[in-house]
């Protein structure tokens, strides 16, 4: 498990690193997906680099460091998206592989301050981004999102995104916005997506999810009227499914998947 307690010192030769070029998770070719590095071994294979502190995995002091891509050996390592590895490695390991992303890519955004231009550094015993010439804080982005399951009866209304990576139907989901309320942007997105309006919301969970930094709200609805309307923007076709006609589904590991099992185990009880 990752404590988000941060390391006071420099890495040890023995410390956690997980390493990304960009976008992909890197992993050496002969370890197991999404396994992160010792310090040591990324000094020996890709020289002494900038760290951002993660946190602490397996009670280890943990760090991040971002490559350039040419020093990404096709012959020694292997490149995975963080969404290829959905599944395929722990719970765990994908969350702490998930705050890592997150926090490079917030480091390697606001290397300059938004309101005046100056250099940042960390601050807050890692937890912020300081400028030295104003003293403006800022810290990580999370963008907050609700995701929900409607349910009529028996039957759960499934959706598909209206983009080219789209290969399944899943709930509907859609970002809080400022002012709005969890339970406001559920009815607001589905009235917006698809035409509908809901009652009885019903909070589920929660899930981060880097891509880039959302932070999911899982929630139940209840079909309240209106009539099936695909937007035709976010939402390509939608429709009513029951446990005995489903279309391609989320995986099990994202909340989306989650919400439609249970949802479906609920009717049948």
């Amino acid at each position: 498990m990752l404590s988000f307690d941060s390391p006071s010192g420099p890495p040890g030769p023995e410390d956690v690193v997980f390493v990304f070029a960009g976008q992909d998770c890197i992993g050496d070719l002969m370890a197991s997906p999404g396994s992160p590095w010792r310090w040591n071994e990324v000094v020996r294979v890709f020289g002494e680099r900038d760290v951002v502190p993660v946190g602490y995995w397996q009670q280890q002091p943990a760090f991040a460091v971002d490559l350039e891509p040419e020093k990404v050996d096709p012959l020694r390592h292997i490149p995975s998206s963080l969404y290829s590895l959905l599944g395929r490695i722990d719970d765990a390991l994908f969350s702490a592989q998930g705050r890592a992303f997150q926090l490079l890519k917030w480091q390697r955004d606001h290397q300059f301050c938004g309101r005046c231009g100056s250099k940042t550094e960390l601050g807050d015993s890692g937890r912020g981004l300081a400028c030295a010439r104003c003293e403006l804080m800022q810290y990580p982005r999370l963008a907050p999102c609700v995701i929900f399951l409607i349910q009529r009866g028996e039957q759960i209304l499934l959706a598909q995104a209206n983009h080219r990576r789209a290969t399944f139907y899943s709930t509907l989901a859609g970002f809080v916005e400022p002012g709005e309320s969890a339970e406001q942007a559920i009815e607001r997105e589905a009235y917006e997506e698809v035409g509908v309006q809901v009652s009885d919301i019903q909070y589920f969970r929660s899930q981060a999810w880097p891509f880039p930094g959302q932070l999911m709200l899982g929630f139940f609805a209840q079909y309240a009227g209106g009539e099936l309307r695909p937007d035709g923007d976010e939402i390509l076709e939608a429709g009513w499914f029951d446990a005995h006609n489903l279309p391609p589904l989320p995986p099990m590991t994202s909340i989306s998947g989650q919400l439609i099992s249970h949802g479906l185990v609920n009717d049948q009880a």
